[in-house]
């Protein structure tokens, strides 16, 4: 049976992709090849390997027992391509991290550029999920995560501020309408303006002082995606609606030109700054080493 290697290729992308459209456009083909392929390699294997429907794309039995094998000889192909790479006098290809939406608006601005700027032949693409991401699963190189939520077996490089901290901020107009809240207890009298990951987890907002930590879920008139929404519930704070707790780093522009005051500061509570994670290899893509190197000067 002669089977060719880039419908086998195909496949696997399929696979790791979720679906055809992703697959297409990972590979630079069209989602009507992919599908071609696809359908030669059932045809000369004799099973269906992928069950499609309108929204969603899934591995037959056949299909995972295939994609299964298949993996480590793909990815010992793709470490063996790199590895020939690295004899260019300039690292090239694409870098693929997946990060959480606070890390896409935080941390990479003040990486990214400069980062592709040293290496003109490196193509970088950012997925961005606030959700906790199969990050291998997802066709990605590396992952931008905080410690709680970094995948076992990782490797993981610090990115960006080693600590951060949540502010809690209010509108002159509202603190004067309302009054000041002096305890974090006090938030559940208050219109607060509450985020939702893509999950549907809600996370209560924390606060500490002297050791001890307290968990608090207010309700109010404004919820919304975290990452995605952010700005608008920022906009709501400032025009008054309630009140906002969030990164410092998002909230000091508004807090440094007044339009946003501090509220419960003592109570702000720090934690760890990111990091940069992914698998250890053998052979490294040279976009990873790259990026990786960079990030290590930068500390």
């Amino acid at each position: 049976m002669s089977v060719e290697m880039q419908d086998l290729s195909v496949f696997m992308a399929v696979v790791r992709a979720g679906g055809f459209r992703e697959a297409a456009r990972r590979t630079n083909v069209s989602a009507s090849s992919v599908s071609e392929a696809v359908r030669r390699l059932e045809a000369q294997l004799g099973v269906r390997l992928l069950n499609r429907n309108t929204r969603s794309v899934h591995p037959t039995e056949a299909g995972s027992r295939l994609a299964d094998r298949l993996a480590p000889a793909f990815d010992e192909v793709g470490a063996a391509i790199a590895a020939v790479s690295d004899f260019r006098d300039r690292p090239a290809g694409t870098l693929r991290i997946n990060v959480p939406g606070g890390a896409a608006r935080l941390i990479l601005p003040e990486i990214v550029p400069a980062f592709l700027k040293a290496y003109p032949d490196i193509t970088m693409e950012v997925i961005v999920e606030d959700g906790f991401v199969d990050m291998l699963a997802a066709g990605c190189d590396a992952g931008i995560r905080y410690d709680e939520a970094l995948e076992q077996d990782m490797i993981a490089v610090p990115i960006g501020p080693r600590w951060q901290r949540f502010a809690t901020a209010a509108a002159p107009s509202y603190l004067a309408a309302r009054g000041w809240p002096e305890h974090p207890l006090d938030l559940q009298r208050h219109a607060c303006l509450r985020g939702r990951f893509s999950s549907g987890t809600m996370p209560a907002w924390e606060f500490e002082r002297a050791g001890q930590i307290l968990r608090v879920e207010p309700t109010g008139p404004l919820m919304v995606r975290l990452g995605a929404a952010v700005d608008l519930a920022i906009s709501a704070a400032v025009e008054g609606l309630g009140i906002i707790h969030l990164y410092e780093e998002w909230l000091r522009p508004h807090l440094e030109s007044g339009a946003l005051v501090p509220v419960l500061k003592p109570w702000w509570q720090t934690f760890s700054g990111p990091y940069l994670y992914y698998p250890s290899r053998r052979h490294m893509p040279p976009p990873l080493r790259a990026f990786v190197a960079f990030i290590r000067t930068r500390r």
